[in-house]
């Protein structure tokens, strides 16, 4: 069974100002998802589909397919690709759109549009977040031995200290598992950063500032997923617009989803550590820094270059 992986890539890039999916960050002119793809392919993954927005599809697709033809999987065989997109119309009919709301309903809401093109277990991954191999290697190999369960999910987490930014504060949730590995909570923490003393603080959700430990996992938004997850998600969004489909800002993100499973007892997570250093960019001032770390790891081999030929 070669898993497949999930691209979100609709994100619209305001704060970065542009569409950071398609910029060139490494020797060649790489993407961050032209890594993620290389990473996957080495994990033994056979598909990839892409969550794009309507606008820039054709473009994008353009691209990919150039990019990416001559790209085989593990075994030999050419690497499949689908795209579909994410729009904030598309919800349950028994919904009206509030028609002031301009942006999509978030990351969950991302993953559901690909219910009709994923049946088997996939991975969940954001297209402008660098993982790193040892990364895919975990979630490759966790989705292959749970080919046949239901409602089994994987997050993988990233040591906190190992997901820093040198720019400045980072939002992040810090997970909790119980003594089998079973993710328990994900608690948001806001302005994350190594102070001068050396000790990581941050904002808890009451708004107090708290120390916390450089080695607990974080999530980055790596998910492994049974294909009923859709099923599930399904049912925890209807719930959601319940409550919320005249609110024009609020979105439904994966966490949340998953944390409604876990209240509710349908579906069970396990927690799985990666030893990867995480990067990405956010606002343009990332770049610089993404530029020479792909850099640098051209110059020790850990990638050719160019990624493709």
């Amino acid at each position: 069974m070669k898993p497949t992986l999930l691209v979100l890539a609709a994100g619209m890039g305001s704060r970065y100002g542009g569409l950071k999916q398609m910029d060139g960050l490494g020797p060649s002119g790489e993407t961050i998802i032209d890594y993620s793809i290389y990473d996957a392919v080495q994990a033994g993954f056979g598909k990839v589909v892409y969550i794009v927005r309507e606008y820039f599809r054709e473009q994008f697709e353009e691209v990919v397919k150039q990019k990416y033809s001559n790209v085989k999987c593990i075994d030999g065989e050419p690497l499949q690709f689908q795209f579909v997109v994410q729009e904030l119309d598309k919800i349950p009919a028994r919904f009206t759109l509030n028609p002031e709301r301009q942006k999509p309903w978030g990351t969950a809401h991302a993953v559901l549009m690909a219910k009709d093109v994923i049946k088997e277990p996939f991975a969940v991954i954001n297209g402008d977040d660098y993982y790193g191999k040892e990364s895919f290697k975990v979630v490759g190999d966790w989705l292959r031995a749970h080919e046949n369960t239901r409602a089994q999910f994987a997050l993988i987490g990233f040591a906190l200290e190992n997901t820093l930014s040198e720019s400045g504060g980072v939002s992040r949730g810090i997970c909790d598992a119980d003594a089998s590995g079973v993710l328990t909570h994900v608690e948001e923490h806001s302005k994350i950063e190594k102070e001068a003393d050396g000790v990581v603080r941050g904002i808890n959700y009451t708004g107090g500032k708290v120390e916390l430990d450089g080695k607990a996992l974080c999530s980055m938004n790596m998910w492994g997923f049974t294909p009923d997850y859709f099923e599930l998600s399904d049912a925890v969004f209807e719930s959601f617009l319940d409550e919320n489909i005249d609110n024009v800002k609020a979105e439904y993100y994966i966490p949340y989803a998953i944390d409604c499973m876990i209240k509710e007892g349908t579906a069970q997570t396990e927690l799985l550590s990666t030893p990867s250093h995480w990067f990405g960019v956010t606002y343009k001032e990332d770049r610089p820094g993404v530029v020479a770390k792909f850099q640098e790891l051209a110059d020790k081999g850990v990638y050719p270059t160019p990624l493709y030929k």
